[in-house]
């Protein structure tokens, strides 16, 4: 894939960059490698000024920066403009908590004194998406660089502006050079790097394949990653749930950032009782939707971010009618425009148990299931192998339980929308990948947690 960037509203290159060569990967990596030597002894106070300092500048410019994602990978603008400030968010948080979430931690043991150390690893790796490109990437730089990590990314290929725009942000917020690089470089070269003993650890928000693919790389060098991957999240509405507020959030939640979020709703999963009125209620708000240009702030759903989705979903939206499941709304991209559009398309009647059921289908199409109870909508939300996150709607207490602790997810979000906070530990588990983003468990994932005993 060509390192540029396409406009997906309409197909027009407007800018292409040469990959990195190896020489420069290599001058690259040896800047890190001086950098952390010094950045590793920087106090928390002058690493939280300094991220603030990034957090005002996101801020400040943050209708430039939104801007320039929804050019390079088509997010409605509002969106865009709200992903930004989720940045400024993720960058104030750790700039307050690190230090507490860094101290050492006294354990009383046989020793005169022994504790709990947190110390840096050194260059970090971050393979980071499109479909949130400034978000996951802040996500990872903030702990990262709060905890005496410097950080090295390889963004898609296809948002090269904003992954050069965040570096950009970091040197001018005053980390040193070297700190954190952008590498315009393509997937290939990932395996390489992972061998590279500068390299320490690495972290990917992506594909099932390109998760798979780093963390081979990465097991062969002994190294930490942290992998958040793909999801088929279900949505359950039973019938004691609040049907009008569900129906309008899942709306939301399927169609957010045009349908292309690992967390968004993708299985609806309906009591019997009340799908009828729910399947029309969400048609209703579906035919509603503004499809069209994402800079318009007026836009409800944008265009997928390459042909090669668009694509894909189409094929994922035919396999499924072939298998039995029938097209309420939408089902074919829309050739009347230029750009990647596909419509907002809702699919019934799908077998749940063909393949095409569990796989996850990346835009703004809406599988929906129907089931007798709660038994039967457990069992269907765990029927798969991806366990990211989830959203299920009840009043009921004893519903509310159970889902919570039988859903197998990463997240359970009980009458809302799945979303990610700074506050809160983010990741999967199953084939959505392993370890935690944010919080507390963010920030000790990539840390040496040493022990020291001292008699």
């Amino acid at each position: 894939m060509a390192i540029a960037t396409i406009n997906p509203a309409t197909g027009e290159t407007l800018k292409t960059f040469e990959p990195l060569k190896d020489v420069e990967i290599n001058a690259k990596l040896d800047l890190a490698d001086r950098a952390f030597a010094d950045y590793r002894q920087t106090s928390f106070s002058q690493r939280s000024h300094w991220l603030q300092k990034a957090a005002d500048i996101l801020e400040q410019e943050k209708a430039e920066f939104a801007k320039l994602m929804t050019l390079e990978m088509g997010k409605p603008l509002k969106g865009a403009i709200a992903e930004v400030e989720k940045c400024v968010g993720v960058c104030r948080y750790y700039a307050e908590h690190a230090p507490d979430f860094l101290a050492d931690v006294t354990v009383k043991t046989d020793a005169n004194h022994s504790f709990v150390r947190y110390q840096p690893l050194g260059a970090i790796l971050a393979v980071m998406p499109w479909n949130f490109p400034f978000w996951q990437v802040f996500r990872f730089v903030a702990p990262a660089l709060m905890a005496g990590n410097v950080g090295l990314l390889k963004h898609a290929s296809n948002v090269p502006q904003c992954a050069l725009a965040i570096e950009e942000i970091i040197r001018r917020a005053g980390f040193a050079e070297g700190v954190f690089q952008t590498l315009l470089i393509g997937a290939a070269k990932v395996t390489d790097l992972m061998a590279d003993d500068r390299i320490k650890a690495a972290t990917l928000t992506g594909s099932e394949p390109a998760g798979v693919s780093l963390a081979v790389a990465a097991g062969k060098q002994i190294k930490k990653t942290v992998l958040e991957l793909g999801g088929s999240d279900p949505f359950i509405v039973l019938e004691s749930a609040d049907l009008e507020t569900a129906v309008v959030t899942a709306t939301t939640a399927r169609m957010l950032n045009n349908g292309q979020s690992c967390i968004a709703a993708k299985r609806f999963i309906i009591a019997e009782a009340i799908a009828d009125k729910f399947e029309k209620l969400l048609l209703d708000k579906f035919e509603a939707l503004k499809v069209g240009d994402p800079m318009q702030p007026d836009t409800d759903l944008g265009p997928l971010a390459t042909p090669g989705i668009l694509q894909d979903l189409d094929q994922q939206v035919q396999t499924a009618t072939k298998s039995g499941g029938k097209v309420l709304i939408g089902g074919h991209p829309l050739l009347d425009r230029p750009g990647n559009f596909y419509p907002p398309t809702i699919i019934i009647d799908i077998p749940p148990d063909t393949p095409i059921a569990k796989e996850e289908f990346f835009g703004p199409v809406a599988l929906l299931f129907r089931v007798s109870d709660i038994d039967a909508a457990i069992k269907l939300a765990n029927d798969s192998p991806f366990g990211l996150g989830a959203s299920a709607w009840t009043t009921n207490d004893q519903e509310r339980d159970r889902l919570v602790e039988e859903i197998q997810a990463g997240a359970v979000f009980i009458n809302g929308m799945v979303k990610s906070d700074p506050r809160l530990p983010f990741g999967g588990i199953k084939r959505s990948g392993y370890g935690r983003e944010l919080s507390i468990q963010g920030i000790h994932e990539f840390v040496n947690v040493k022990t020291v005993w001292i008699k």
